[in-house]
């Protein structure tokens, strides 16, 4: 088996590792430990019982947060549960609360309104969610009213679908030994260009499928210094689409640290790809996307899943261009929440303030993970 062959199959199992462990992650490394402290905040003030019931939430302790809030009679323990991390498999259903910040916004009598700022972290990042709660003052503590959201359900309905799919057979065990599997697709960096970022290097680029099959690609990248000895390899990893259909484009994105550019005299690129098995479907329609300016310039819009399927992961990715057509930015998001059949889910991807003034375009792709595919 080649070299080459070795390292396409690591890379692909490397992602598809990742994304079953977003899926279906070891439960024991999501329940709350063994003799775990007990919430210790004071609920004689509105912010130590919001305090309070978020570390009820850190421990994933649902029946005692359920329990200690003051409108509990308005929804059932499993409408909270689903409000948290979702009905069906997602980054939110396995997400841990990391951190919270509580900030007071106003006391009236035995009233009080908090405006909470959750951080939940995920085996490829983090993700914010903010909410404003309302506390009522019950005797000589104070309890939180949680402002549900449900969750939207998917009326029953037949989707018809027609799209294009590509299937694989390779050559079995039972043929002759000089046969050859099929050829590997044809791929080609059609922009690529290196820049000064956070005291390190980012190549920004894009690649191309120009073959008439699927193809599963990665690209790694080396830098070389002036005397033409390597100074770091690094690949676009998930700032890229691994599976490109026929003649599609990726962007991508390669970041080295505490490499200063001034010190690098050349980059050796290495782009790879793999014939797969792939469907144009499900098809995911990106609708209203908006540029908000800086100082907090983000990509903003929303995912609707025209399928009939689940897309238990969605995975946004953001090119930016100046008027000049030049590559700006490269930026991703993951949609912590399933995307259901013909219901939108927003997303937001952010820019830096200071690139945000030489963007003129954009363009937006997504990559989708479904638990019944893997």
């Amino acid at each position: 088996m080649s070299g080459r062959l070795i390292a396409l199959l690591i890379t692909g199992l490397t992602v598809v590792l990742v994304i079953i462990g977003c899926i279906f992650p070891i439960s024991a490394a999501y329940a709350t430990p063994e003799g775990a402290p007990k919430p210790t905040h004071p609920l004689s003030t509105p912010q130590g019982a919001v305090e309070d019931l978020f570390q009820q939430l850190q421990h994933r302790d649902w029946h005692g947060a359920y329990e200690s809030l003051a409108n509990r009679n308005q929804f059932t323990e499993q409408d909270l549960v689903r409000d948290l991390v979702g009905s069906y498999s997602s980054l939110r259903s396995y997400a841990t609360l990391d951190g919270f910040e509580v900030r007071p916004l106003h006391t009236s009598g035995d009233e009080a309104e908090v405006r909470a700022g959750l951080r939940w972290a995920t085996v490829v990042g983090s993700f914010e969610d903010v909410r404003t709660l309302k506390v009522t003052r019950a005797g000589d503590k104070w309890e939180v009213a949680w402002p549900i959201q449900k969750e939207a359900r998917v009326p029953p309905q037949v989707i018809p679908v027609n799209y294009l799919r590509w299937d694989v057979i390779y050559r079995g065990a039972e043929d002759d030994w000089g046969a050859q599997d099929a050829e590997a697709p044809h791929v080609r960096i059609i922009d690529m260009h290196p820049v000064a970022r956070g005291g390190g290097v980012v190549l920004l680029g894009e690649l191309l499928n120009e073959d008439v099959v699927p193809a599963f690609v990665t690209v790694k990248a080396t830098l070389l210094g002036k005397n033409g000895g390597a100074m770091g390899t690094e690949d676009a990893f998930d700032k890229i689409s691994h599976i490109l259909l026929p003649k599609q484009v990726t962007p991508f994105r390669i970041d080295f640290r505490s490499i200063r550019l001034k010190d690098v005299d050349s980059v050796r690129m290495s782009p790879s790809a793999s014939l797969v098995a792939a469907s144009a479907d499900p098809v995911i329609e990106i609708q209203d996307q908006n540029l908000s300016s800086a100082p907090q310039a983000k990509l903003s819009g929303q995912l609707l899943n025209q399928s009939g399927q689940v897309v238990n992961i969605a995975h946004v990715l953001g090119t930016f261009y100046d008027n000049n057509g030049q590559l700006v930015w490269v930026a991703d998001e993951y949609a912590n929440r399933a995307l259901l059949p013909q219901t939108p889910v927003p997303f937001s991807i952010d820019v830096p303030a200071d690139l945000a003034h030489e963007v003129s375009r954009y363009r937006v792709v997504t990559s989708t993970y479904m638990s019944s595919r893997i």
